[in-house]
């Protein structure tokens, strides 16, 4: 049987999943930007019997066509590596891709396609669209923040996600005494080739 933690590693890994794929989506260009994934990170956080525990994915990509000046037609798509998520420790993160949490060897990705973007003024947008985990979709909106420093434009937030929406965590780890059904997702991309905003 999994452990507590490892339970909660598995979930975790769910909210990033969906933080990223939200980051992505805020900052793209009418011609292709770029991400770095070097300066790019997309962590999640949730509780297990009431503990905080953060995890991260280490492979995700997007193709991003944003233009601050023509909302209408910019879009980005966002896939996640499902098999890349970590808590950090070897233990736990080798529960992660077995059938009851991300099932990786039927679902080996996680995407986000936007539908829409919407400027609410100061740098601030929020991306709709639909996210898709484990074989199951719901369209969200996830509020991103974009700054630029030089030729580099970071798209940061947070935003939440619940677990079993997604069958993260199936059977015995549907409890959610033990593992919290929200999840929280946050991100910071950092892209080249994004217009001045």
């Amino acid at each position: 049987m999994m452990s507590k933690k490892k339970s909660f590693s598995a979930f975790g890994a769910g909210v990033i999943l969906a933080g990223s794929a939200l980051l992505m989506a805020a900052p793209a260009a009418q011609a292709q930007q770029a991400l770095v994934p070097a300066q790019s990170e997309i962590a999640f956080v949730s509780k297990q019997m009431g503990v905080p525990v953060e995890g991260k994915f280490k492979k995700f990509d997007a193709q991003v066509s944003f233009d601050p000046a023509k909302l209408a037609t910019s879009k980005v798509a966002f896939t996640i590596d499902t098999g890349s998520a970590t808590l950090g420790v070897k233990e736990t993160d080798a529960e992660l891709p077995k059938s009851v949490w991300f099932n990786v060897p039927k679902f080996p990705q996680a995407t986000f396609q936007s539908s829409a973007i919407k400027s609410v003024g100061g740098g601030k947008y929020e991306v709709a669209g639909k996210l898709s985990i484990k074989g199951a979709s719901q369209d969200v909106v996830v509020p991103v923040t974009l700054t630029q420093s030089g030729a580099t434009t970071t798209a940061a937030g947070s935003f939440a996600i619940k677990r079993l929406t997604f069958k993260i965590g199936e059977n015995e780890w549907a409890d959610t005494s033990m593992v919290a059904d929200d999840v929280q997702v946050k991100f910071k991309l950092a892209l080249t080739g994004v217009p001045k905003i």
